[in-house]
Order: C-alpha cells, then sequence, then structure tokens
C-alpha cells in the first residue's frame, strides 16, 4: 500500500447489499496531499477477484473468444451480445486453476500451459475486483467439448474462432467492446502474433 499508510482512516462500512455479491458503503477519511483532512464516503462493490486468457494460435494467426449476454451491458444501451475473452471469477482456486477450468467450461479447449502476462484493476472507482490475464496457446488437439458455459449458472455461450486480424478490426469496428479481451487482444498484437 505505498503512500497510503496514515492516510487513511476508516470511519465505517455498512453493506447495502449481500444478494448476488457484496455492495458496501464506506466512510473515511483521507490525508489530502496539503496535509489536511477531508471525510469521503464511497460505495464499493465487492465480487472477488477473477482472471481472464487469451487463447491463440501462432501458426494459424487465430484466438479463440466467446460471445454472451450481458445484462448490465444491455441497461446501458448496448444490444447486450459481448465479445469476450473467456474469464471467470477466483472463488477459492488459484488464478491459474480457475482460469483453467473456466476455459474449458466455456470454450471446450483444455489448456495446461498458462503464462501469466499482468495483473489489473479494471474499474478501481467502484469494484474491487484485480483481474490476473492469461495467455495460452492451442490447437485443434485442446479441443475436448463444445464449451458454451453451464446452463445451471445461466450461462449460454457461442464460441467464435477469429483471425486475429478480424479481431483486431472488430475492435476498431465497436464490435469488441470488452476491456479485457481489448486489453489481451492488444497484448497478443505486441507480443505474440507479430505481422
Amino acid at each position: 500500500m505505498d503512500g497510503t499508510a496514515g492516510r487513511v482512516r476508516i470511519v465505517d462500512v455498512e453493506v447495502l447489499s449481500d444478494d448476488w455479491y457484496v455492495l458496501k458503503k464506506t466512510t473515511f477519511d483521507y490525508r489530502r496531499a496539503d496535509g489536511s483532512w477531508q471525510r469521503q464516503s464511497r460505495e464499493t462493490y465487492d465480487r472477488g477477484n477473477g482472471a481472464t486468457l487469451l487463447l491463440y494460435d501462432p501458426r494459424r494467426r487465430t484466438v479463440v473468444l466467446t460471445r454472451q449476454f450481458r445484462l448490465p451491458a444491455f441497461v446501458n444501451g448496448h444490444h447486450g451480445m459481448l465479445i469476450e475473452a473467456p474469464a471467470g471469477l477466483l472463488e477459492a482456486a488459484s488464478p491459474k486453476e480457475r482460469i483453467r477450468a473456466e476455459v474449458e467450461e466455456e470454450t471446450g479447449y483444455r489448456v495446461h500451459e498458462v503464462r501469466k502476462v499482468f495483473e489489473a484493476f479494471m474499474s478501481p472507482g467502484s469494484v474491487t475486483e484485480k483481474l490476473h490475464f492469461f495467455v495460452a496457446e492451442y490447437d485443434a488437439l485442446a479441443k475436448v467439448g463444445t464449451g458454451g458455459g453451464l446452463a445451471d449458472e445461466g450461462e449460454d455461450i457461442e464460441v467464435l474462432e477469429l483471425p486475429v486480424d478480424q479481431a483486431l478490426a472488430m475492435i476498431e469496428r465497436g464490435e469488441i467492446v470488452d476491456g479485457k479481451t481489448i486489453m489481451l487482444l492488444q497484448y497478443a498484437r505486441l507480443n505474440l502474433l507479430h505481422a
């Protein structure tokens, strides 16, 4: 916690909702750069940390993504069908364990060698989640199922295999608007799938 020791004093924490995940209102005192203290109040949404992974085939220059309905995007004026890299919440698993399981559930591909490339807070102004980003190579032999997610979790996922250049063009056209997916595709463009 570089730079915050002695600068934050929690005054009160109120749980506003604990239905799906936890929404809290925290009142705290924050010492500003000029030394004065300011009382602030913020709501935070705690859904736990997560992991995401981009499957890529360097020989064929393809990636595997998913398409599924996302209610928050829908209520914000989008049609709701987002194209994304597979992802999931860690729950009690390690990031590597969880992402391997999520990739198989969502895409039908079993991956063994996954490489962590970075971590990021995706919406740190209100959401506590830290996301672990991974990449892994795949080929036809890694396909062990149909994917599609878990119906009992409300998942209805379409699996997409796309040329990486097409996926990158879909970002430019506004067809891929999911932040984690854009980050992973840009990482692949810079580090994995050079032209």
